[in-house]
């Protein structure tokens, strides 16, 4: 299938992104890499009347680490993260996580906050936002907004960013230096939006957990930071039994999906498994 008729605008500048955004609004949609937009459009699921392609925009296109934060701006495409783009514990993190993105192309094309900005239920961006307390930088033509990813994501792609913002840059903390971390996740075959996945961080102190995230995707609507498993773990020894009691507790503190890929139940225990991973990952680390 093809797409419903639309105007295409190629902007140069951010300026002239938010204020086609400002004219257009509920009309307009962002295309960065398009990898769920196009396919979206050529079944006429998305029908835009005004669709504003960012590509030539090259303001937008970096990775930076400054005062503290990993800027990563609307242009940075998900292959660019298989390579390590920060220091300390995110050069790992960060390769170890992008190379369950989809496929090489996906990954070429497809933009790290095109990914924030659509909210998969199975995006492994947002799961690592979410618990690892990014903020996501909104712009339109009245200012810039600043949203902790929390309280950014609604729901299945739905989020808080008004019709006629942009996300122009996410900020993830850049980690310290002894934090230990790890991230796992199960799809069906390689490159399948994942069924169940988790991101983990710990610090140890005297051989003791004295810090703790633990962060559950894709098995439910929204990736959920999982506070109860994290207080928990505190003053626990990095050991299997930590990790099966976070992963209990991870499996409990979610509403599981349901569809044609599993039953809730099935996502439930996935969940649990790959909370353990991820932890025993971070522990070994």
């Amino acid at each position: 299938m093809k797409p419903a008729p639309f105007t295409y605008h190629a902007p140069g500048s951010v300026r002239e992104v938010v204020d086609l955004l400002a004219e257009h609004g509920e009309d307009a949609r962002i295309l960065a890499g398009g990898q769920s937009l196009v396919p979206t459009m050529n079944f006429r699921l998305a029908r835009p009347d005004h669709l504003v392609d960012i590509n030539g925009v090259d303001e937008l296109d970096y990775i930076e680490e400054r005062d503290g934060r990993l800027r990563i701006g609307a242009l940075a495409r998900h292959a660019a993260f298989e390579m390590p783009v920060a220091s300390g514990p995110l050069a790992t993190l960060l390769p170890g996580i992008a190379r369950h993105i989809a496929h090489l192309p996906i990954r070429t094309r497809g933009t790290f906050c095109g990914s924030i900005a659509h909210a998969d239920p199975a995006s492994e961006w947002c799961l690592a936002a979410v618990t690892l307390d990014a903020d996501i930088v909104a712009r339109s033509a009245d200012g810039e907004r600043v949203l902790p990813a929390s309280g950014f994501i609604d729901g299945p792609l739905s989020t808080g960013l008004r019709a006629d913002e942009i996300v122009v840059e996410v900020q993830l903390p850049v980690l310290s230096a002894g934090l230990r971390t790890g991230f796992a996740e199960f799809s069906r075959r390689a490159g399948d939006f994942a069924l169940a996945m988790a991101c983990a961080t710990v610090a140890l102190e005297d051989g003791r957990i004295a810090e703790a995230r633990l962060g559950i995707g894709g098995a439910a609507e929204t990736p959920t930071r999982v506070t109860e498993a994290e207080q928990a773990l505190l003053g626990m020894a990095p050991d299997a039994e930590a990790a099966g009691l976070a992963a209990r507790l991870a499996s409990e503190a979610i509403t599981p999906l349901e569809d044609i890929h599993g039953s809730a139940e099935y996502r439930r225990e996935l969940a649990a498994a790959m909370a353990r991973r991820a932890l025993m990952a971070a522990f070994a680390s």
